[in-house]
């Protein structure tokens, strides 16, 4: 099992672990029975994950020494609004939980989202685990603290950052992850590669084979390199005001097309789309070279990710998404693109014209 120190220096009581390794539940719940965060634990998860895992991680946390209570919602994005918390949280004042309690986030990032966002309001504020279950969630979401919930405006608009006492990465659960589940971890996969670490985009050149056949040693190692390059960024830059910014990459248009689709388009196949957006525009601002963004588009087509915008979402609906974006600067709307594999930068506002065009392209 490998095990990766986040070092938070705004408070070292924030700084946590991040424990990876295949078939770890069982001493995931021994590392929880003796650091003692609580005397009583609420496991938050989606209808799905409860049918698939509930009774078991119950069960096993349970013979550990835990009391853990599971609580389920709706699966689905749709879930991820005020209505679902404030909902979870009758039903926790009900179950007698207090600032005694924790909760337990077992799912993906729907799950971690929700989880993080009652944890750091319930009783103004109470500790919680992250045990992500879907590729996405183990390398990018229950790392770093961000906790959001969405508005009929968009995505993620009202959230803060409330870092988790442990993340619990077991890879066993990837067994059962669906395959367009498992190729939107991907996406965030490759996004680490493309804006960090050309080594790491590299080995998933090399090694698509391995990844597409899900090679759980080889799937292992990139998750673990993942998780690094990620809590790199988040201690130097916590709550994305400096370089944190860069794994937005992808991001922006991405999260104007999942928003207009009414979340029809997951949160992976949108950021695969929107990175490959980015590369473009990229392109079309002579920042990134033809054959950087042939090899990123190549990488997609490797691990079949998507890279084309469906036909059904109309361009000016996109556009229109962008407006509300929360990482824009007044009307100016900042793009997070790419000088090279590596090299990515802030630009301080992409022309409409230019966006439009590239978005139409990539509907082409």
């Amino acid at each position: 099992m490998d095990k990766i120190q986040v070092s938070l220096e705004r408070k070292n009581t924030d700084s946590y672990e991040i424990f990876v390794g295949q078939d770890i539940l069982d001493r995931s719940g021994l590392i929880l029975a003796r650091r003692n965060w609580a005397k009583r634990h609420f496991i938050i998860t989606d209808s799905n994950l409860s049918k698939l895992h509930g009774q078991r991680v119950q069960d096993t946390l349970a013979d550990m020494g835990l009391k853990p209570t599971l609580i389920e919602f709706p699966a689905g994005e749709a879930s991820k609004n005020i209505h679902t918390c404030l909902e979870l949280i009758e039903k926790l004042i009900g179950m007698g939980a207090d600032r005694t309690s924790a909760l337990i986030a077992l799912g993906g990032g729907v799950v971690g989202d929700i989880a993080g966002f009652i944890a750091s309001t319930y009783m103004r504020g109470i500790p919680y685990v992250q045990i992500p279950t879907t590729l996405l969630a183990q390398v990018d979401s229950s790392i770093g603290g961000k906790t959001a919930i969405d508005l009929p405006e968009g995505k993620n608009l009202m959230g803060n950052f409330y870092q988790p006492k442990a993340v619990f990465i077991d890879l066993s659960f990837l067994n059962t992850l669906p395959e367009r589940e498992f190729k939107s971890g991907l996406a965030e996969i490759v996004k680490c590669g493309i804006v960090d670490d050309p080594e790491l985009f590299q080995t998933l050149e090399t090694g698509a084979g391995e990844i597409t056949q899900r090679n759980m040693d080889f799937l292992e190692g990139i998750v673990v390199k993942s998780c690094r390059i990620k809590k790199v960024i988040v201690e130097m830059d916590e709550t994305e005001k400096g370089m944190r910014r860069y794994l937005n990459f992808g991001h922006t248009i991405g999260h104007a097309i999942e928003a207009h689709s009414s979340y029809t388009c997951s949160h992976g196949e949108a950021v695969s789309i929107g990175m490959v957006a980015a590369a473009a525009i990229s392109k079309r601002l002579k920042y990134l070279s033809g054959e950087d963004q042939e090899r990123i588009n190549a990488l997609m087509i490797a691990l079949g990710l998507p890279r084309l915008i469906p036909q059904s979402l109309d361009t000016e609906g996109i556009l229109s998404r962008l407006k509300v974006d929360k990482k824009k600067t007044g009307e100016r709307v900042n793009f997070v693109l790419l000088k090279r594999l590596g090299v990515p930068f802030v630009n301080g506002g992409v022309p409409e014209e230019i966006v439009r065009e590239v978005v139409e392209e990539l509907k082409g």
